[in-house]
């Protein structure tokens, strides 16, 4: 499962990005793989990806990143992005992607 998260400039959201690679590790999840972008940045790299979250800030681009991608793009719970969720958003991310 590979999974590009997306936020304003990336800083935020690769916070996020270390505590769901130690919880993949923790719950034995070895095919997991995660990128943090800005949103600038996610057109030129989508295609190695099985689905987008957003961070809440640039929720309000998700139907434009929609329309830009072929895989599943979805706008993680503000609680569960600021607490650094990681149960709450891998269950978004496997309703995602199966």
């Amino acid at each position: 499962m590979k999974v590009l998260l997306v936020c304003a400039g990336g800083m935020s959201t690769s916070i996020l990005m270390k505590k769901m690679e130690k919880y993949a590790a923790d719950q034995g999840i070895a095919d997991f793989e995660i990128a943090a972008v800005g949103v600038a940045a996610y057109k030129d790299i989508w295609q190695n990806y099985d689905c987008i979250l957003l961070g809440p800030q640039v929720g309000y681009r998700k139907a434009d990143i929609a329309k830009d991608v072929e895989i599943p793009v979805a706008v993680m719970a503000p609680q569960d992005y600021g607490l650094g969720n990681c149960p709450n958003i891998f269950k978004q991310i496997e309703g995602l992607i199966g």
